[in-house]
């Protein structure tokens, strides 16, 4: 039970760690300046390695919890602690896989914004309306809003998942 716990903790420790890749993400945004020289490519690098890293992780959190189920005996009806702990490592797991998809979506939204407007920029140097351009800018910014949106609702869902309990033993306390 101490390994399940550890384990917890592992997983939201990795959670935590996407959440503060999508802040800083979030800030480094404004701060890159393409037209200054900037090398989309080299960010794109990183963040792909972060994430086949915590892809990584996650495959071995999963065998290290399939190899910990393989070695307990099985949860009795009597025992719902077990059943309870593995529906939690479960909905923490599909939690991860959430935002680590929100995340994907959020770098591929930055990406296309930030050629955009690139694009904008030399248009603008030449003295060039493109409206097509600037739709595509509106497009890939009205898609950035999207995804931040559903990130945020992903981190809500996480936050309400860890408040529930709580709120169902309030009554049983009081």
């Amino acid at each position: 039970m101490q390994e399940l716990a550890e384990l917890e903790r592992r997983i939201a420790a990795a959670l935590h760690r996407i959440g503060a890749g999508v802040e800083a993400l979030q800030a480094a945004t404004p701060a890159t300046d393409p037209a200054a020289g900037g090398d989309a490519s080299g960010e794109i690098a990183r963040l792909t390695a972060a994430l086949t890293a915590e892809r990584q992780l996650t495959a071995e959190l999963r065998a290290r919890i399939a190899a910990l189920q393989s070695t307990e005996p099985a949860p009795t009806p009597a025992d719902g602690q077990g059943a309870d702990l593995q529906a939690r490592i479960d909905q923490m797991t599909r939690q991860l896989d959430v935002q680590g998809l929100e995340m994907h979506r959020m770098r591929k939204t930055m990406v296309q914004l930030r050629e955009n407007l690139r694009g904008l920029r030399r248009a603008q140097a030449a003295n060039l309306a493109d409206p097509e351009q600037i739709n595509r800018a509106m497009m890939a910014e009205l898609e950035a809003v999207r995804v931040t949106r559903l990130s945020e609702v992903a981190e809500l869902d996480e936050i309400i998942t860890e408040l529930t309990p709580l709120i169902r033993e309030e009554p049983l306390d009081a």
